[in-house]
């Protein structure tokens, strides 16, 4: 079975920076981690692996310092990595993101399933797996809880607000998985040795077969205008009284005062 990973390398949340130029994130020089649900998705795919046999590819598309969170994922037990990285691809929103993603998948050849985590901490938008899926045709199924494979049949738990879902479709697939879905494991010191030792190939845009319009940002049809600090809320006031029906009593009256009621 070939299995790939989509991961991304995000900026650690409690150092998020913004270019006011370009309204983009910063990502040289700061602290970057694997997207914690992407983690999720290399776990889920080791253990299809380890349970059918075959290979796990994780790819990943951003600068040269995202070999890092690559590393990290070999070091998981992942077999091959690949980088897709030029500047040409910079600034991309989710829509240029996952063209450029599909056509590096391309470029390494045919999966029988494609996981991604089921969205990015920084972006949180949750759409480009399943972009990704739309460029490659190939059907495709969103917040799987839990996924069994047998043979060219795929039988998921789809998560949701009122429960699961269970879904079968035939591969090629993607899935995107919540975080339910297992527990990453850590990398270890032998995988980790392994995966220093690795060479991960770069994809530039020379490398793939792609509209140059449609790559970073002027194939993002995503602009942002304005970035602000949301203003502070006022904190509100603490009523206290002897009994719960004089609170009332005193919540009715400033409430009416406030013309609120």
């Amino acid at each position: 079975m070939e299995i790939l990973v989509c991961v991304k390398q995000v900026p650690d949340t409690t150092e998020v920076k913004i270019d006011p130029k370009t309204n983009t994130l910063i990502r040289q020089g700061v602290p970057s981690i694997v997207n914690p649900f992407d983690k999720n998705a290399v776990e889920a795919a080791i253990q299809l692996k380890e349970k059918h046999g075959g290979k796990v590819t994780v790819i990943s598309m951003g600068p040269p310092q995202a070999k890092d969170a690559l590393k990290e994922c070999l070091a998981m037990g992942a077999d091959e990595a690949a980088l897709i990285s030029d500047r040409a691809f910079g600034g991309s929103d989710t829509l240029a993101t996952s063209y450029t993603l599909a056509a590096g998948i391309r470029k390494l050849g045919k999966f029988d399933v494609i996981i991604c985590g089921k969205q990015a901490i920084d972006g949180d938008t949750a759409q480009v797996g399943p972009e990704i899926a739309e460029y490659l045709d190939i059907s495709q199924i969103t917040y799987v809880a839990k996924v069994e494979v047998n043979g060219d049949t795929v039988r998921v738990e789809r998560e949701h607000e009122e429960g699961y879902e269970i879904i079968e479709t035939q591969t090629p697939v993607l899935l995107t998985v919540v975080k339910s879905i297992n527990e990453p494991r850590f990398p270890t010191v032998k995988g980790t040795m392994k995966a220093n030792r690795k060479e991960i190939p770069v994809i530039t845009v020379n490398d793939v077969d792609v509209d140059p319009d449609r790559l970073g940002l002027k194939g993002s049809p995503t602009q942002v205008l304005r970035i602000f600090t949301p203003l502070q809320r006022k904190q509100g006031e603490l009523i206290q009284a002897d009994s719960a029906r004089e609170s009332v009593t005193v919540l009715i009256r400033k409430l009416s005062e406030a013309k609120i009621v």
